[in-house]
C-alpha cells in the first residue's frame, strides 16, 4: 500500500477519535453510495455532521484542507442527499472538514472547519 493510503488510514482512526472526544456520535465511517464516499457521518446536539477527513505528513504541499475543492464539496453534498434520502429524520444538517497534521516526534495538529457550505 502507497504510504499516502497510510497516512489516509491513520487520518480517518484519529479523526473518529478525535469527534468521539469531542462529544460527537459517529453513525458512519466511509459511507458509501455509487462512487460517492463520505468519511464519518456524525452528530452532536440534534445536528447531523457529513464530515470529510484530509491528513498530510507534511506541509510540502500545503495544509490538508486546501485539498478540499468544489468537486469534493459537490461530491459530500451528493452523497448527502441519498443519506437523507435514507434517513429522513435529520431536520439540521452541516458540512465539515478535520485537517489533521502528523508530526513525527509531537502530537497532530487538528483544526476544525464547520459549516463549509450553506
Amino acid at each position: 500500500m502507497a504510504s499516502h493510503n497510510d497516512t489516509g488510514k491513520r487520518g480517518e482512526q484519529l479523526a473518529a477519535t478525535w469527534f468521539l472526544n469531542h462529544a460527537y456520535t459517529i453513525l458512519e465511517q466511509n459511507w458509501r453510495h455509487k462512487h460517492w464516499e463520505v468519511d464519518i457521518i456524525a452528530h452532536k446536539e440534534n445536528i447531523l455532521h457529513f464530515i470529510e477527513v484530509k491528513c498530510r505528513s507534511t506541509k510540502k504541499f500545503g495544509h490538508p484542507e486546501e485539498s478540499v475543492n468544489s468537486k469534493k464539496i459537490r461530491h459530500l453534498i451528493d452523497a448527502s442527499a441519498e443519506y437523507l434520502y435514507l434517513n429522513p429524520q435529520w431536520q439540521r444538517i452541516q458540512f465539515d472538514v478535520l485537517s489533521i497534521t502528523l508530526h513525527k516526534e509531537e502530537e497532530p495538529d487538528y483544526f476544525l472547519i464547520e459549516d463549509i457550505y450553506e
